[in-house]
């Protein structure tokens, strides 16, 4: 996914251009959708009671992440629209929802405290890989990074579906399960941002700016 190498300094090269005829391809038009979804989404957790609906929602638009970096990259269709919007819209999938669960106070599972360490971490990270890139480092999605957006996936889908008055998700093992999920979902995204840290670090210390 388009995700996995996100907005680098370097713009040259054929399709390139942010604005133009070309960035109505294929893998953009996969990532204007997922953006499309997400509101879709974001309506649906607003209104309540549709929460099977939302996580199915949900796992669509991450699901189909991978596939506008396949199209782009099989095809030759990497564009500097395609590169700054698939990673944006990764976030605002992954913090929108985490938002308005936190509306839905304790019953989600989702605190103030955790949102906080979710979008404090996206915006520390997206502010020191543009500083690093803006200089010619490449400072790519590291394995890290990838766990950490898993994860934050299937801690949205179960508070999500812990909403549902319906068997099973209304049990203690599936409300415990979820909170052993979110709490997972904080100590990785944390260790996931001192990892990208103490990377940064290394590389400043081999390649002084």
């Amino acid at each position: 996914m388009n995700s996995t190498s996100e907005p680098q300094s370097e713009n040259t090269g054929p399709g390139t251009e942010l604005l133009g005829p070309e960035i109505w391809n294929l893998p953009n038009l996969i990532t204007v959708s997922r953006l499309v979804l997400s509101l879709i989404l974001f309506v649906i957790i607003y209104l309540e009671g549709w929460w099977k609906t939302s996580a199915c929602l949900f796992i669509v638009a991450a699901a189909t992440d991978f596939l506008d970096g396949y199209f782009a990259r099989k095809y030759n269709q990497v564009t500097t629209l395609g590169r700054i919007m698939d990673p944006f819209v990764d976030k605002f999938i992954i913090c929108g929802a985490f938002i308005f669960l936190l509306e839905r106070g304790s019953a989600s599972g989702i605190n103030a405290w955790f949102v906080l360490i979710i979008i404090g971490r996206e915006m520390f990270i997206t502010s020191l890989r543009g500083f690093l890139e803006k200089r010619g480092r490449d400072f790519s999605a590291s394995w890290s990074g990838k766990i950490k957006m898993g994860v934050q996936c299937v801690a949205v889908v179960v508070s999500l579906l812990s909403l549902s008055p319906e068997a099973p998700y209304n049990t203690p093992g599936f409300l415990m399960f979820r909170d052993v999920t979110i709490w997972a979902t904080a100590l990785i995204t944390l260790y996931s941002g001192i990892d990208y840290v103490l990377r940064a670090s290394r590389m400043l210390k081999r390649n002084p700016l």
